[in-house]
């Protein structure tokens, strides 16, 4: 089971961390992707980080802003948010998966989704 935490409201150009944390199973023979869902719109992918931590990929929407991290001795990835915009408002998930799947996007094949974590962003 993976769980979201670490939301909450900010400001535009503000930052925030989200954490994921694992329990029940190896978390480091899984890659983690990050996703968002805004109302009214569909789930996109955010990023995803390798099982290692050495590989990262990120949707260009967020790319330069957002930075994924995991530390594996803790079972747990990191989303640092910077430079926010009132776009990014969504609930956020994390998921476990693989790095190759979330590189061709094929999000379906991602699994252990908790409850997601609200980010909003307005002034």
């Amino acid at each position: 089971q993976l769980q979201a935490s670490g939301g909450g409201s900010v400001q535009p150009g503000g930052s925030l961390r989200l954490s994921c944390a694992a329990s029940g199973f190896t978390f480091d023979d899984y890659a983690i992707g990050w996703f968002r869902q805004a109302p009214g719109k569909e789930r996109e992918g955010v990023g995803c980080i390798s099982m290692s931590g050495d590989s990262t990929t990120y949707e260009d929407s967020v790319k330069g802003r957002f930075t994924i991290s995991r530390d594996n001795a803790r079972n747990t990835a990191y989303l640092q948010m910077n430079s926010l915009k009132p776009d990014d408002t969504a609930v956020y998930y994390c998921a476990r998966g693989h790095f190759s799947d979330y590189s061709v996007g094929v999000y379906n094949a991602f699994d252990a989704w908790g409850q997601g974590t609200q980010v909003t962003v307005s002034s």
